[in-house]
């Protein structure tokens, strides 16, 4: 397939009317439109205003989406306990499924290609079913919670990792790499020390595991873990080997001087998520430091419960904003430096090589976006309109490893009708106070 548009290859090069070669699952060449259509004749051809790599969602909950705005309003610990907690206990897998298949859907449409996904402590199968049906690229895991859960969530620790090592072995690497396994502890409050250290024990046992987990988002939680350790968050994790290269830790918003040394020396990921934190008022995360520290920082939306949508470019311009009004420096977060976080971060955290990028010999993880829309007119910088203006119903198409999943704002993989009246259906059984 040739596709053709303005092409944003990465957060340095974009390249007016350009063009990108797939064959089979991989980008073949990328660049001037007319040499691509001399080299490449008798492939396919199909055009997009823009075209850019796939984003990643380096932290989300696709199984939450059935709970969109079901806790407006709430500081995390309530929003979590009161809400989010009880709403997953009462998902039977049915629902399970059908909350994860919203969530996917929501990526495909809005032009997220690749994710790293907290799922819940039951039915996580359904979910990795789901993202292999549907064709997302993603970094899955289910959620591990032996202490301080509400009734139906609580596990047995050798339970809560027997039973990760079985979808390891089951889901791991499957269809060609393109689902991976993520050991994914809720967070320090609801997991014990063998529970904490089991999880590095399963990812060091195999090849190509990461860990996935929550940490230093909110002061109530620091101040739980503290009480409970006598250790500050960030270093309590670096104790139980919580921390590396393979280490995913979402939020960090609240960090001191040598937590922040320890993430830097151990080069363990940041996924930072603004419309979530400032939904949850839990604080502005300090990620020109981490930056600035040389830090892996990558973009997520979180759950829909408190963002409420997984639209990356919403999150794109959120993540600018804020750093830019905590900070009162107007070139703080620039529009590159966000785009990076958005793809090739995301991609790197996410633990997936030759991602992020529309390169040669790249996987072909695209998306195209139509700009015929009132708010893109005019468009001065292409890459400014991403951050700042575009939105994720502006993505009309959308690929991952070479196979559409969208085509000129179809949905391919899936009867989107159909998920969302299931959705609905199931939401409207669940119990939940709003």
């Amino acid at each position: 397939m040739l596709l053709s548009g303005t092409v944003v290859a990465d957060a340095e090069t974009v390249i007016h009317d350009g063009a990108v070669v797939v064959e089979d699952d991989l980008i073949v060449a990328v660049g001037d439109r007319s040499t691509c259509l001399e080299e490449y004749p008798d492939h396919d051809r199909d055009s997009y205003d823009v075209l850019a790599p796939g984003t990643v969602g380096a932290h989300v909950h696709s199984v939450q989406s059935l709970g969109r705005g079901i806790a407006d309003d709430t500081e995390l610990l309530e929003w979590l306990y009161e809400y989010v907690l009880p709403m997953e206990a009462s998902l039977s897998p049915a629902a399970m499924r059908t909350a994860a298949e919203l969530g996917y859907l929501e990526m495909i449409e809005s032009g997220t290609t690749t994710c790293i996904d907290h799922l819940s402590v039951d039915h996580a199968a359904q979910a990795f079913e789901a993202a292999r049906e549907l064709g997302i690229r993603g970094r899955l895991g289910k959620v591990m919670m032996d202490k301080d859960a509400p009734p139906g969530l609580l596990e047995d620790t050798d339970e809560a990792l027997e039973e990760s090592e079985r979808l390891i072995r089951r889901y791991h690497g499957v269809d060609g790499g393109r689902i991976r396994y993520a050991v994914t502890p809720r967070f320090a409050v609801s997991c014990t020390e063998a529970c904490l250290r089991g999880a590095r024990h399963l990812a060091d046992d195999y090849d190509g595991v990461m860990i996935h987990t929550h940490a230093s988002e909110n002061r109530g939680e620091i101040e739980t873990v503290e009480d409970e350790t006598g250790r500050r968050n960030i270093q309590w994790l670096d104790e139980v080997g919580l921390t590396g290269e393979d280490v995913v830790l979402a939020h960090c918003v609240w960090t001191d001087e040598s937590e922040r040394e320890l993430l830097a020396e151990t080069g363990t990921n940041v996924t930072y998520c603004p419309s979530s934190n400032m939904k949850l008022a839990s604080g502005v995360a300090p990620v020109l430091d981490y930056l600035d520290r040389g830090i892996n920082v990558a973009l997520g939306n979180d759950g829909p419960p408190c963002n409420n949508t997984l639209d990356p470019f919403t999150e794109m311009r959120q993540a600018s904003l804020l750093q830019k009004v905590d900070r009162l420096e107007p070139e703080a977060l620039p529009a590159r430096t966000v785009f990076e976080m958005a793809t090739i971060n995301g991609a790197r955290a996410a633990g997936f090589d030759r991602v992020g990028k529309l390169r040669e010999g790249w996987s072909a993880d695209i998306i195209g976006l139509e700009t015929e829309v009132t708010r893109a007119t005019p468009i001065h910088d292409v890459l400014s309109h991403l951050t700042f203006a575009a939105h994720g119903d502006d993505v009309q198409f959308t690929m991952v490893d070479g196979t559409a999943l969208m085509r000129d704002g179809e949905v391919l993989v899936a009867d989107a009708g159909a998920i969302r009246s299931r959705a609905r259906e199931f939401a409207a059984e669940l119990d939940v106070t709003c």
